[in-house]
């Protein structure tokens, strides 16, 4: 557990995270309006699945790091079923809705399907690099919790020979791969909130986590 005065606060970071989830929010409302609202209920869920992730990932990392509270209140298990549970949640909502809406895109089917590819096949060696390389429960924030973590070695296998944030630079083309698959706008509008969104998580709460986990180079 890491504490300490220097450790971020529940507020680090935070007006930027509501700045940019307003802006995303009013950015997907707008195009689901253009789109004639379709499935409002669906769309609406599969938009705040992601929200819901993010704010419980921000809150359990800070209050770990100020205080240790989140081990104490549910434990690691506890945590991650929590965490991964959210994190399907976001695909559940998403292939639901790309279902019910398909073919609303209007995509040629050679199109469709060189666009689902493109998007397909880097997120799923992504997961694999994770899931070989990387591992699950380190990718799920593991070094918030506990700190041999944090003296692991760099990643530079799979696709962390490319990039080192490849979580998010390429496993959310997963989202994307969906909404092209079933050629639905609306579940379009989602995947691109939910990538969006993700960078947001990135910049307002874990980089300046990193920063303290990690020194002035995470």
């Amino acid at each position: 557990m890491a504490t300490g005065p220097s450790a971020p606060g529940l507020g680090v970071g935070q007006a930027l995270h509501a700045a940019g989830l307003a802006l995303l929010l009013a950015a997907s409302g707008l195009a689901w309006t253009r789109l004639g609202e379709p499935l409002p209920l669906l769309f609406w869920v599969a938009i705040a699945v992601p929200v819901a992730h993010q704010v419980f990932v921000w809150l359990a990392w800070r209050l770990e790091l100020r205080s240790g509270a989140t081990l104490r209140a549910v434990g690691f298990p506890g945590y991650l079923a929590v965490f991964f549970s959210l994190f399907a949640g976001r695909f559940v909502a998403l292939v639901a809705l790309a279902w019910l809406d398909r073919g609303s895109l209007g995509l040629p089917a050679p199109m469709r399907e060189i666009a689902t590819l493109a998007c397909a096949l880097p997120a799923a060696y992504t997961a694999y690099s994770v899931a070989r390389y990387f591992g699950l429960v380190r990718a799920a924030g593991a070094d918030h919790f506990e700190p041999r973590y944090r003296q692991m070695p760099l990643v530079r296998e799979g696709i962390f020979r490319f990039t080192r944030n490849g979580m998010y630079c390429y496993a959310f083309l997963a989202v994307w791969a969906i909404a092209f698959g079933f050629d639905s706008a609306a579940a379009l509008v989602v995947a691109a909130f939910n990538h969006a969104y993700i960078w947001v998580h990135y910049f307002a709460t874990e980089k300046p986590d990193m920063r303290f986990l990690y020194g002035a180079t995470p």
